[in-house]
């Protein structure tokens, strides 16, 4: 299981997030509903605990808990941008 932030995902976390060097951003995992797949990837700001997997990209640690990582099912995940918006891809 290995985490990626493309340099354009980055970009949009500071230009449009306000996000900063040596902030963390913790990718977790949400009840969305139903549908195909009940569950979807969150962002918050917030302090590594229990990281099971982290990624450092231009200054800001991108992190996801141990208690998220089911979610990954020993998938890999890049966080990226499209049209402005950030996309998961795993």
């Amino acid at each position: 299981m290995k985490m990626s932030v493309t340099s354009a995902a980055t970009a949009l976390f500071k230009q449009e997030w306000g996000f900063k060097n040596n902030d963390s951003v913790r990718i977790f995992v949400r009840y969305s509903g139903g549908g195909e797949d009940a569950f979807a990837f969150g962002i918050m700001k917030d302090t590594a605990r229990y990281p099971a997997v982290s990624t450092v990209e231009d200054g800001i640690t991108f992190y996801m808990e141990e208690n998220d990582a089911w979610y990954m099912e020993g998938k890999d995940l890049t966080i990226d941008c499209r049209n402005d918006n950030i996309v998961f891809l795993r």
